[in-house]
Formats: C-alpha cells, structure tokens, sequence
C-alpha cells in the first residue's frame, strides 16, 4: 500500500508521512520519520506533529474501510481528542487506526502512536467524523 493509493493529503506529505504497510484486516500503518519538519524541543517531536500522525492515521483507516465499501462521502470532522502518553524521541514513529463503529453518518476511531515497542505507544487519539455523502456532480477531494 502506498501513500498515493491512500490519498494523503498535503500536510501528511508535507511532515514526511507514508503509509508503510498493513495490519491483518487491512488497516494501514502509517510512518514518519524523524526530522526537522517534526522536531519541537530538541531531538524530540512536536506535539503537533504527533497529532497530525494520529490524526491521518485515524483517516486512512476510515477511507480504506469506505472506500471497501464502496462509499466514498466527504469527511467532516466532529471531534478529535489526542492523549500524549510519553516523549517522542528522535527515531521513527508510527501509527495505526482501528475503527471502533462506522455508521452511514457518523464513525468513531481510536489511533495509538508508537516507536520502538508497539505495546508502549507515545500518544492516542479518538476521532468522531461526520460522513456526508457527495452529490453526483462533486468531484473527490484533493
């Protein structure tokens, strides 16, 4: 799976976001490197860039599962609350959605980010989105 077949968007691709692989059950991993597009203090992340991680995670899981669907509606997002766990160091971080109800209207996500131990991650996100269905004449997003 690559980032182009996801779609990511311009800020994913600006912090060096790529989707790197899948889960089992097809959900995408998404990875970025460390760098000085995602530095804070030093040689630690941003806080904001951990949250653009979690949050492009969490909509690469959705899109990939809608788009199985066969739906591809414009996302709106509701609210999306992230919790930072622990310091991101200077390495790579990665980070994976898992959808925990997906309606017509409305889906709800959980995210975890992590570096070198998965069952240790640095932050978690939930995510609540809008899903509205485009008209025949809009074209996709971009």
């Amino acid at each position: 799976m690559t980032d182009t077949a996801l779609e990511l968007p311009a800020y994913a691709r600006s912090l060096g976001i790529t989707a790197t692989g899948a889960e089992e059950g097809g959900m995408p991993v998404l990875t970025v490197d460390f760098g000085n597009m995602v530095e804070g203090r030093p040689q630690h992340f941003h806080g904001g860039a951990t949250a653009g991680l979690l949050e492009n995670a969490g909509y690469a899981a959705l899109r990939t599962a809608l788009l199985a669907g066969g739906r591809d509606p414009q996302l709106k997002p509701i609210n999306i609350t992230v919790q930072y766990l622990a310091a991101g160091k200077s390495q790579e971080s990665f980070a994976v959605g898992r959808i925990t109800r997906l309606g017509r209207r409305n889906a709800n996500i959980t995210v975890e980010a992590w570096q070198t131990d998965r069952a240790r991650p640095i932050a978690t996100a939930v995510l609540n989105i809008l899903m509205v269905e485009r008209s025949p004449d809009q074209n996709s997003p971009g």
